[in-house]
């Protein structure tokens, strides 16, 4: 029987597996590299305009939450090609859903980003 490898080892496992889906993610998938784009155009506007701490905080879990709401899109849509390569209206309605669940947030992150900056700029 094989000895069973300590709680330590086993975090720092799932943290490296987590951080080659993050690489994975910002280096492969476009959608993702348009949004950490936009990120970090993002925070060098906060720097230019100095942001308050609460704007930057807000900014942060905008830019993250789309970014991890990104990549469970992406998950999704590759699970989904996987178990039915060939086009299905349930595979497209599946897709569609977690694409409009990223869309939602990004019209919400947009109109933070809005009611953080128009007034700074204007």
């Amino acid at each position: 029987m094989a000895k069973k490898e300590s709680f330590l080892v086993n975090r720092l496992k799932s943290v490296k597996y987590a951080f080659k889906g993050a690489f994975l993610l910002v280096t492969t998938e476009n959608s993702i590299k348009v949004q950490f784009c936009i990120g970090i155009l993002m925070s060098l506007l906060g720097f230019y305009y100095q942001i308050s701490t609460t704007e930057w905080i807000l900014q942060i879990l905008c830019i993250a939450l789309i970014m991890a709401l990104e990549g469970m899109n992406t998950a999704i849509e590759e699970i989904a090609d996987f178990i039915h390569p060939e086009y299905h209206t349930k595979i497209g309605l599946i897709k569609d859903l977690a694409a409009g669940a990223v869309f939602i947030f990004a019209i919400a992150a947009s109109i933070i980003g809005c009611l953080i900056y128009i007034p700074k700029i204007f």
